[in-house]
């Protein structure tokens, strides 16, 4: 495909922009593309922010490779982990490219954490060095305080002392990267770990997804593939740039096809439709929630009025689905299954709605199966089990749980990798996600770990037994909220609204519960075992509601 213009098994119609190494799995690398696409096409804007700065392709190569030089001169060596803590923003996207044009490992954390959740993700990848946002510097040093391996934290947006190499616990403003000699060393291979994103698991806290460049750019493919991007389109992109969405199938989307990507810092459900009328926006995606705030609008004449032909929507209720149709006019209302550990290997098809399905297996690059989730035996079709996944081909899947070793195996099980979702598959391969079958809730597109939750909140004195677990918002489409049984030690006269105060103050905002039961005792097994189903069942209906207050 030397070209750009060769298809992949007759699924995409590539133009002449596409990246050159799409065929290639040797050259799966979004540094590559970047190398190749910031020569071709350097004038070409690529990022666009609608509060104003925009990158081009050719700028966006030049200033990764001044920021690898930075990096290298501040001690960074390739394969060494750099924490990255910033908004969505041109920031974020030049140092995340330059960590990877230096062969380095961006470990991207979400802005809102605090605390121990906060602690445990800098604690657990080991990085030497942390690049964060001045707005965060003082919940960083907080909750980093006594983590010996952190030697040297890095500002953005402080206007203070430049960054310079040596001395350990230095901090230092980052904006000295812009007089960099850029870095001419080797670039990184497609086996090579480009990132680490943290994932909520079931019993602990979370997980770093260790994974390599071509794992990363095959979301990138997916999108491709899914969108049959043209150079003629232009991707929205709403999502944290710290989740793969957002960074790899959007973004790394746009990388490989050489089209521009509209990043807005933050969602808005009110500036949606006005800023995909503004920069002219043909694909973009969103999640189920996002998508119940947008119908929530009030209808407008100019619902209709705009360039959007294609949407991603997951989960996709028909609900939602028939109202981007018809109140909106969008063509194509599609959705997908995947995770940070698997990449996506469910998409949907332009011109084949199924509302409600996640899609078909993408079938080139993974095989899938429903399963019984003890047994792993195929189900037959219908018959609702977990999904298993496994790559066909080399690094297009996480390499491992960083240091955890065991959580890594009992994930590859039988060689299928477990993914702790429940869904049902049609004879012709129609994939229809049902449930989580593993303890963990999803709230505002995070995955939250309910034993990370508890442990927060059994800091407080007075708590003796605690029990976080997902109930319906009672909103359709949306992803769970978080209910919060507590029982009271002898003598103590928590409140409500103090145990809300204790959440807020120490949990990242995506993961306070909004509703909260005071019990006498929490249901349990003959084991002693907390009976979550039967707090799920008995849902929010007597539990006190924080946002109705």
């Amino acid at each position: 495909m030397a070209d750009g213009s060769a298809r992949l098994n007759g699924f995409m119609r590539p133009t002449e922009r596409y990246y050159s190494g799409l065929a290639d799995t040797a050259r799966w690398s979004l540094i590559d593309a970047l190398e190749e696409q910031g020569t071709r096409h350097a004038d070409a804007t690529w990022v666009q922010m609608t509060d104003g700065p925009s990158l081009s392709f050719g700028a966006a190569r030049a200033d990764a490779a001044r920021v690898a030089a930075f990096l290298h001169a501040l001690g960074v060596a390739p394969g060494e982990p750099v924490i990255v803590m910033l908004p969505n923003g041109l920031d974020l996207i030049r140092i995340w490219l330059g960590i990877g044009r230096l062969g380095a490992i961006a470990v991207l954390l979400n802005p809102e954490l605090r605390g121990s959740f906060l602690e445990h993700q800098v604690r657990n990848c080991g990085a030497a060095l942390a690049i964060v946002d001045a707005a965060l510097l003082d919940t960083f040093r907080e909750a980093t305080r006594g983590i010996g391996s952190l030697r040297r934290t890095c500002i953005v947006g402080a206007g203070g002392e430049p960054a310079v190499p040596g001395g350990n616990g230095a901090c230092g403003d980052f904006a000295g990267w812009i007089h960099a000699t850029p870095w001419n060393g080797a670039r990184p291979r497609h086996l090579d770990t480009f990132c680490i994103l943290y994932t909520s698991g079931t019993s602990g806290p979370a997980k770093g997804v260790v994974m390599p460049h071509a794992h990363c750019t095959l979301y990138g493919i997916g999108t491709l593939k899914c969108f049959q991007l043209q150079s003629s389109d232009r991707y929205y992109i709403v999502l944290p740039l710290f989740h793969v969405n957002g960074l790899l199938m959007q973004l790394g989307a746009t990388l490989l096809a050489g089209i521009a990507a509209v990043v807005r810092p933050r969602f808005s459900a009110s500036g949606w439709l006005a800023d995909i009328r503004a920069h002219r926006a043909t694909v973009t995606n969103t999640l189920g929630t996002l998508s119940a705030f947008i119908i929530a609008q009030p209808p407008s004449a100019l619902d209709r009025d705009h360039d959007l032909r294609a949407l991603l929507n997951a989960p996709n209720p028909p609900e939602h689905e028939a109202q981007f149709r018809t109140r909106f006019g969008i063509r194509d209302v599609l959705s997908g299954f995947g995770m940070t550990e698997c990449n996506i290997p469910v998409w949907g098809r332009l011109g084949e709605s199924r509302p409600g399905a996640a899609g078909w297996t993408h079938a080139e690059h993974f095989d899938l199966i429903i399963a019984d989730p003890d047994t792993d035996a195929p189900r037959s079709p219908g018959e609702i089990g977990e999904i298993l996944v496994r790559p066909r081909v080399a690094f297009g899947f996480m390499r491992e749980y960083l240091g955890l070793p065991d959580r890594t195996l009992e994930a590859w099980r039988n060689l299928w990798f477990h993914t702790g979702d429940a869904a049902t598959m049609t004879a012709d391969g129609l994939v229809t996600f049902v449930d989580r079958i593993k303890d963990c809730i999803r709230r505002r597109g995070e995955n939250i770990s309910a034993a990370e939750v508890e442990g927060v909140i059994a800091t407080l004195a007075g708590v003796a037994e605690i029990c976080a677990c997902a109930v319906s918002s009672g909103r359709i489409g949306d992803e769970d909220e978080i209910l919060l049984a507590v029982v009271l030690a002898p003598g103590a006269t928590l409140t409500r609204e103090a145990i809300a105060a204790h959440a807020d103050a120490r949990l990242p905002r995506f993961a306070r519960p909004r509703f909260i039961r005071i019990l006498p005792g929490l249901p349990k097994t003959a084991t002693g075992k907390v009976q979550r189903a039967v707090l799920r069942s008995q849902g929010a209906a007597e539990a006190w509601d924080r946002d109705r207050t």
